[in-house]
């Protein structure tokens, strides 16, 4: 005799199966608030990526002459936010609106130096002879860029022996200060790119500078160390540079279409008010492009949003400087 086989029942269906489903097909509601729409108000300026009205940013002035160069460090402690790029962008896009510019390669990583389509172990001179060499002159390490109207002042691994033997230095936070010198009155600015630390380097950067720019991914691990950055501007501006001024906070890599950039942007500028530029710096892959080519993005891909994005920065950046 066969053995019995049970046909399985299927489920009873629901009388509403739309109304019983509903728990399981419909998205689950977000807990935290999504930022207010982008959109401009019927009564209102549109506001910008950092969430605040966007302004309307003036022409630069056209400059007569060079010289009596603002100076500005590019410094953050983190690495990969976007220094060596925005030094790059911001000083092609400067050097559109007229100025002349040096570009200060002070990372014994010479990735600056890279960005540029340079080989720094190919050369004799870098920035770390100018810093401890007596007889070797300022004009004998600058380089051309490529870009007309700006200038490179290289560096390779041989800085990192510096930090080390600067320690020994009188006045050792005071030796970039002393070579650049020279240099403040043939440019209009000097862009220097800090290495991702707040050693002797980046404080002899920030003894140098007239103001520091903030590159800050929009993401926590970088959003954290903000505090710390600042701790350390203070300090040397208390001590060393009494001069020193926080230009401004660029946020960079930004994504509008992620919760998670826009809750940091927003965590951004409840911290720096408006410190914060209201230009920001979206994520694209024409950036690395413009890397291996060894150029700005501003000659590799002129009419890309990432050029213009560098070109409204740079209107922004000659806006708050008080020479401007």
């Amino acid at each position: 005799m066969p053995p019995l086989v049970r046909t399985p029942t299927p489920p009873a269906r629901p009388a509403n199966p739309v109304e019983d489903d509903a728990h399981v097909t419909e998205p689950l509601p977000f807990e935290r608030p999504v930022q207010a729409s982008r959109k401009p108000a019927a009564d209102g300026p549109a506001l910008g990526p950092t969430g605040r009205p966007m302004p309307v940013i003036p022409e630069p002035r056209p400059v007569t002459a060079h010289g009596n160069a603002r100076v500005v460090s590019m410094c953050n402690q983190k690495g990969g936010v976007g220094k060596t790029t925005t030094t790059i962008n911001l000083g092609a896009s400067l050097v559109e609106q007229g100025r002349k510019v040096l570009l200060v390669d002070f990372d014994p990583q010479g990735s600056l130096s890279v960005g540029l389509g340079l080989n720094p172990h190919e050369m004799d001179l870098t920035v770390y002879n100018l810093l401890m060499e007596r007889d070797v002159t300022l004009d004998d390490v600058v380089v051309p860029s490529g870009v007309p109207g700006m200038d490179l002042l290289p560096s390779n691994i041989d800085l990192s022996a510096a930090e080390v033997q600067l320690v020994h230095e009188v006045a050792r936070e005071q030796t970039l200060q002393r070579v650049l010198a020279p240099a403040l009155a043939e440019y209009d600015v000097i862009l220097i790119d800090c290495q991702p630390s707040l050693g002797l380097l980046t404080v002899n950067a920030l003894t140098a500078s007239h103001g520091v720019i903030v590159p800050l991914e929009c993401e926590y691990f970088a959003l954290r160390g903000v505090a710390l950055l600042k701790t350390t501007i203070d300090k040397v501006k208390e001590r060393l540079n009494p001069g020193l001024e926080i230009d401004g906070v660029l946020g960079t890599m930004f994504d509008g279409r992620t919760l998670h950039s826009r809750e940091v942007m927003e965590r951004l500028v409840q911290a720096w008010g408006d410190k914060v530029f209201h230009t920001v710096i979206r994520r694209t892959v024409k950036f690395s492009d413009s890397t291996v080519a060894g150029e700005p993005i501003t000659t590799y891909a002129s009419s890309s949003a990432g050029a213009d994005s560098y070109r409204q920065l740079a209107k922004e950046v000659l806006a708050r400087w008080p020479a401007e």
